[in-house]
C-alpha cells in the first residue's frame, strides 16, 4: 500500500493524502510560476520538511536528555534560482526557549540540524544557512 496518494486537481493544484493518518494537504504552483499561490508550493514543502525534520530530531535529543524544547520556533526562508528553476538557498533561524544547557548540550543542539535525514537527502548544491537565537 502506498504511503501517500496524490491527485492532480487541475489549475496547477494537487491534493495529497497521508494514507496512515488520512491527513490531507493541498499544493499550488507559486504565483511567480503560473500558479495561484494559495497553498504551500512543492518547494515550500521541501523547506518545511527540512525545518520540521530538524526540530523533530532536536526534540528526540531533548527527550533523551531530559530537556524541554517546548516553544522552540523556526523561521524558514527559501530562495529560488531562476535557471534552472530550483531551490538555491534555504535560510533557517531557530529561536530556542530559555532553558539551562551545558556547553556540550548547546553544541550538540547546534550540530543536530546539519545531520537530520532531510538535510542529508537534499542536493548538496542547495545552500543551507542555519543560525540560532538563544
Amino acid at each position: 500500500m502506498p504511503t501517500i496518494l496524490s491527485f492532480y486537481q487541475g489549475s496547477l493544484r494537487c491534493q495529497s493524502t497521508h494514507v496512515q493518518s488520512n491527513s490531507t494537504l493541498i499544493t499550488d504552483a507559486p504565483a511567480d510560476n503560473e500558479g495561484k499561490g494559495e497553498n504551500f508550493s512543492p518547494t515550500d514543502l521541501v523547506a518545511t520538511a527540512l525545518g520540521t525534520c530538524m526540530m523533530t530530531i532536536m526534540g528526540i535529543y531533548a527527550n533523551k536528555n531530559g530537556l524541554n524544547l517546548d516553544g522552540m520556533r523556526m523561521e524558514i526562508t527559501k530562495k529560488m534560482n531562476i535557471s534552472p528553476r530550483r531551490i538555491g538557498r534555504i535560510d533557517i533561524v531557530i529561536s530556542m526557549p530559555h532553558i539551562e544547557l551545558t556547553p556540550i548540550q548547546r553544541a550538540e543542539l547546534e550540530e543536530i540540524p546539519h545531520t537530520c535525514p532531510v538535510c542529508l537527502s537534499l542536493n548538496p548544491e542547495i545552500e543551507r544557512n542555519i543560525s540560532f537565537v538563544w
